[in-house]
Parts: C-alpha cells; sequence; structure tokens
C-alpha cells in the first residue's frame, strides 16, 4: 500500500481493510500508549486503553471527519477521553495526575525527535502562561490532571457552561498565539 495519509488510511478502516488498521497502529502505537500510560501510571491499563482506542476504531464508534482537526489530535483525544472513562470505572473519585514532561517521546526516540518534542513543550508552556491566571488553571486541571468539566466547576465554585466557556477562550487564545509564533501547525507537529 502506498504512504497513504491518516484520513485516507482511515477511510480504508471504515471499510474494514486490516492493512489500513495496521499501518495506523504501526504510526500511533506509543504515542498512544506513552500517552495513556502517563493519565494512568499502569503500563497494563496503558496497553488496554490505547487497544480500545483501536477497537473503537475498527468498529467504527469514533467518527472522524476532516473539519474535526488533525487526525493525530482527533486520535489523541479519544485517548485521553478512553483513558478517563477508564479510571472512572475503576474509581468513582478518581485521584490521579499527569507527569508533567517535556515530550510523549519513549526512550527509542532519535534524540531529534526528543528535542523537537522538547521545544514544542516549552513553545506550549510558554503560550499557556501567557493566558488569564483563571485560564490557565482550568487548561491545568482539564488537559495536564485529567478533571472534568465537573469537578473544575466544583473546585471553583463556577456554574458548568462557565468552565466550558474558559476552555473555548483559553484553547481559541492558544490556537492564536500558537499559529502567530508557528508552532504546532502541520500534521507532524501534534
Amino acid at each position: 500500500m502506498r504512504e497513504l495519509n491518516d484520513a485516507d488510511l482511515y477511510v480504508k478502516v471504515q471499510a474494514k481493510d486490516k492493512e489500513a488498521l495496521s499501518l495506523l497502529y504501526d504510526r500511533y502505537e506509543k504515542l498512544l500508549y506513552s500517552f495513556s500510560y502517563r493519565i494512568v501510571k499502569d503500563g497494563g491499563l496503558a496497553e488496554e486503553i490505547m487497544q480500545e482506542v483501536f477497537i473503537k476504531l475498527w468498529k467504527g464508534k469514533a467518527q472522524y471527519s476532516d473539519d474535526k482537526g488533525k487526525f493525530s489530535s482527533w486520535l489523541l483525544t479519544m485517548t485521553r477521553h478512553t483513558a478517563i472513562d477508564v479510571l472512572r470505572r475503576q474509581s468513582k473519585e478518581p485521584d490521579f495526575e499527569l507527569d508533567e514532561r517535556d515530550s510523549l517521546h519513549s526512550d527509542e526516540d532519535s534524540v531529534e525527535d526528543q528535542v523537537v518534542w522538547k521545544e514544542r513543550g516549552q513553545v506550549l508552556r510558554t503560550a499557556v502562561s501567557k493566558l488569564k491566571d483563571e485560564q490557565q488553571k482550568i487548561i491545568e486541571m482539564f488537559y495536564f490532571k485529567g478533571m472534568t468539566h465537573k469537578k473544575i466547576s466544583e473546585e471553583f465554585d463556577l456554574p458548568l457552561g462557565t468552565v466550558k466557556g474558559r476552555i473555548r477562550l483559553a484553547l481559541k487564545h492558544l490556537k492564536t498565539s500558537l499559529g502567530e509564533k508557528g508552532g504546532v501547525s502541520d500534521e507532524s507537529n501534534l
């Protein structure tokens, strides 16, 4: 199979092309595993989460379209949601935190890849630091600590809609800020 982009492979997976699923798995296995592991802190559980994401992909339980953004970002979002769902199933009060690290890289990544991830992490941290204080705190709680909208609402004693609105506004500011700096924009810059 010639080198297909992620969206083309996704279309083939929806048509039950096993080779396309295998190619997507090979592309994203390490990334999804390390991302899951950062959330759950358990290798076996991270493996289960990764497998569950690919099963959802295969069974068509999650629908991707280009207007949802990059395929890789959509896949990471699905992984995050799956990991949080798994943690909720295990405990009514999930108490977990992501390690703040410079990258989602594995030890097998090249030095160049690790440097690129580190630089991207710094660009993102700088962009987040320029947000208003309440937006910074909410983004940190939601994306880096895995807290739900409801938990953040309770933590800050804010209406749920306000929390969601602040997250949307913060993401809009981050997108603008990162776009101006030539930050995360193309398919390779996840």
